[in-house]
């Protein structure tokens, strides 16, 4: 299993940037995927976008794919969200997950607030 921790949330105007790093540690040889949901209130938890541990899949969700980008830096153990043009609906917990091999349950970050202002 793998433990992971997000940061580089915060509060920022519309049109602004922010780039949230998720770092993990434990298990990293079991590692295949990580990426990116996020939940606002009253809302179901989204995917962002993923990113696989070794090669070059990386897929990010279409409503923001032209604003997000994702990648990851292996000899940190990190992976990242870069997320342009923000807008008030980007307002959101992102979460960081990670996908292992041998294991069928995702691990979680603990969260880290977006707040994009009008």
């Amino acid at each position: 299993q793998v433990q992971l921790v997000e940061s580089g949330g915060g509060l920022v105007q519309a049109g602004g940037s922010l780039r949230l790093s998720c770092v993990a540690s434990g298990y990293i040889d079991s590692l295949m995927f990580m990426g990116w949901f996020r939940q606002s209130p009253g809302n179901k938890r989204d995917f962002v976008a993923r990113t696989s541990w070794s090669g070059e899949d990386t897929y990010v969700e279409e409503s923001v794919r032209r604003r997000f980008t994702t990648s990851r830096d292996n000899a940190k153990n990190t992976v990242y969200l870069q997320m342009n043009s923000l807008k008030p609906e980007d307002t959101a917990v992102y979460y960081c997950y990670a996908e292992t091999r041998g294991d069928p349950k995702r691990s979680w970050g603990q969260g880290t607030q977006v707040t994009v202002s009008s």
